[in-house]
């Protein structure tokens, strides 16, 4: 475990090798920039030139590349309309409102939605994916709505956002300026461009407004999965709690990965313990301190479950219709669909939220006065208030977090005049699903400030991987003697939680 640091800049070529979290946190973390393989350029140009060539042959209708699109799907489009086409579908579908998307979740929607152009079964222009590469690596970053998606014919609202400035319109985010995407094609030098057939639904089918917020979701929660861990094992040294709960042949007797997991670790951070060796007058903890082999598990199993899902979408080719050039085959089907990753994200939401459900009740377990420890964990209570309040706000954000948790998945509403009838919701579920990871790590900060309080209540060590933790994080915020305004300290601890940096081994595996 270490701090942030700086790397150099790497090149990551797209090609078939499937992308997955170890590589994708390598490129965020390396500040890679893209560049199609051989391989890929091959596949985009080879499916271009059988789709221009099937179009002088064919005159029935292909739905998305001669026809209208949704509702009317059925209005065949002359072939000297067919640009027109591709710039009205980008235009009239840039309905997005709310919050912009942070740059670093568009940055990964520009990265899956290259990644899926680059299989050859879009029938998307070379050009149209360079320069899709060009913005991700000049930190272009059209702007994005949070709203506006409902998960079904793909992200199409949020996708039209991204995709306005390839033809010199909507906004961007560059130099930490918002400017034109007709500006930002100046700077440059660059043309716009011609979409051409089945390009405007090639960019805006797909699912990679929904994918982008899981994958940092993901990135997030293993982080934040094994932060819980070893949080709570401060706690439990802070509260003097026993070793037992941990001992391996429990969990063998019951093995589900993600409890034996959680148990070996917290056994691992009390290695040289010599507070958990001591003498208890106790003979159980409570659940929060002694299930959370059973609690921190869960989550991690869930984790694990909605990792393989949105690997498996990011990995994808999730526009319409499909084009198979071997198979002489353009075929129109739902690959667009979001269920799977609305139902993830769901299952994400809740099991992150019982981390933070979880932590907050050893929060008021540290400060309620029990074992050695004074009440709100200072030495005059009275005169001072100590630790009573953050108590409090983690379990406000606790409750926020049961009422994010609520599915998404299960709700549906019928639009394009039917032809969409049934539809995911997954968008609400991915931006639903961040604001409770964002608001575990205030969680987990609130119990690490309280938790290293309580330690210093101890009379004993705990392990010296431990007493490095709560070294480092007095460095950014020393022990409370007396009342203070502590919003400062949990901003503080918050930033120390985000600035660690883990073993990528330790996360993933």
């Amino acid at each position: 475990m270490k701090n942030n640091t700086t790397v150099m800049s790497t090149i990551h070529y797209i090609d078939s090798q499937p992308l997955d979290l170890v590589k994708i946190q390598e490129i965020i973390s390396s500040d890679a920039t893209l560049a199609l393989s051989d391989v890929a350029i091959q596949k985009i140009e080879k499916c271009r030139f059988y789709l221009d060539e099937k179009m002088k042959s064919i005159s029935k209708p292909i739905y998305g590349i001669n026809t209208g699109f949704g509702a009317l799907y059925n209005v065949k489009i002359a072939g000297n309309n067919l640009q027109r086409l591709q710039e009205n579908l980008v235009m009239s579908h840039a309905c997005g409102t709310g919050e912009e998307v942070s740059p670093e979740i568009v940055k990964l929607m520009l990265l899956f939605k290259i990644q899926s152009l680059s299989f050859g079964h879009s029938g998307v222009q070379l050009v149209t994916v360079n320069r899709l590469i060009d913005f991700y690596n000049n930190a272009i970053f059209p702007v994005v709505y949070s709203q506006g998606s409902l998960g079904a014919s793909g992200d199409l609202s949020p996708l039209a956002h991204m995709s306005l400035p390839l033809i010199g319109l909507g906004e961007v985010r560059y130099k930490n300026e918002k400017i034109t995407g007709e500006k930002v094609l100046e700077i440059f030098s660059w043309n716009k461009i011609n979409l051409q057939s089945k390009e405007g639904l090639a960019l805006l089918n797909g699912t990679q407004f929904m994918s982008a917020f899981g994958i940092h979701c993901l990135l997030q929660s293993h982080k934040l999965s094994y932060l819980a861990d070893l949080i709570g094992t401060l706690s439990l040294e802070g509260f003097d709690g026993r070793i037992e709960p941990f001992n391996e042949l429990i969990h063998y007797a019951r093995p589900h990965n993600g409890q034996l997991k959680t148990a070996a670790r917290i056994k691992d951070f009390l290695q040289d313990s010599a507070l958990i060796l001591q003498e208890k007058q106790h003979v159980q903890d409570p659940y929060s301190f002694r299930c959370m082999p059973q609690v921190h598990g869960a989550t991690k199993d869930t984790i694990q479950f909605v990792t393989k899902t949105f690997l498996t979408e990011i990995n994808s080719v999730t526009d319409n219709p499909n084009i198979f050039v071997e198979e002489d085959a353009i075929i129109s089907g739902g690959n667009f669909h979001g269920q799977p990753l609305a139902l993830g994200l769901d299952f994400l939401a809740i099991a992150i939220a019982e981390l933070g459900n979880i932590s907050e009740r050893r929060t008021y377990q540290l400060v309620s006065g029990h074992r050695h420890l004074p009440p709100f964990l200072v030495s005059n209570p009275g005169l001072n208030s100590g630790f009573m309040i953050p108590q409090y706000t983690a379990a406000s954000i606790v409750s926020q977090n049961k009422q994010y948790a609520t599915p998404a998945s299960v709700d549906s509403i019928e639009s394009s005049n039917g032809q969409e009838d049934h539809v995911s919701m997954g968008a609400n579920a991915a931006t639903k699903c961040k604001k409770i990871v964002d608001n575990l790590q205030a969680i987990l900060a609130i119990e690490l400030f309280t938790a290293s309080q309580a330690l210093s209540f101890g009379n004993g060590k705990t392990s010296p991987f431990l007493e490095s933790m709560v070294g480092l994080f007095r460095q950014e915020v020393s022990i409370v003697q007396e009342d203070r305004v502590l919003h400062y300290d949990i901003a503080n601890a918050s930033k120390f939680i985000a600035s660690l940096e883990i073993d990528s081994k330790e996360l993933f595996d």
